[in-house]
């Protein structure tokens, strides 16, 4: 089996992206969702630390560059479709970790509050911000 063998049996979509879950390994917190291409999942198994792809910038995002908040890789698993990646991560730069660019442990902040009729209320945020975004990225 060649080297990028393993790339070629991923289902990347018509934009050529795979969609990525990233998940604590010691707790099991679901951190984040994003994307990788080609060269991000390449360079994720490559470097051993997490690098998406920024469908917003148009180009690869070594996740921390900027806040610190680097995601250490542990293990890196395929869906039974092939189509969607897990990450098992250690999120590193501040403990306990923030993955979230708001400043939160998990993106995965807001809960939907159910109403006495049973309705949908909103979205209310549920975790605490464990650090002032303002003060992460410059």
């Amino acid at each position: 089996m060649d080297n990028m063998n393993w790339l070629d049996q991923v289902k990347w979509d018509a934009q050529g992206l795979v969609p990525v879950i990233a998940q604590e390994a010691s707790s099991g917190d679901v951190l984040m969702f994003a994307w990788m291409n080609r060269e991000a999942l390449e360079k994720t198994a490559e470097l051993g630390r997490a690098v998406y792809f920024s469908r917003s910038r148009n180009k690869l995002w070594f996740k921390g560059e900027e806040s610190g908040h680097v995601q250490t890789v542990h293990d890196i698993r395929i869906d039974c479709d092939n189509d969607v990646i897990l990450l098992k991560v250690t999120q590193t730069g501040h403990e306990p970790g923030i993955a979230c660019h708001t400043g939160r442990h998990s993106c995965f902040y807001s809960r939907l509050e159910k109403g006495v009729d049973g309705d949908g209320n909103g979205w209310t945020p549920v975790d605490p911000v464990l650090k002032d975004p303002e003060s992460i990225y410059k």
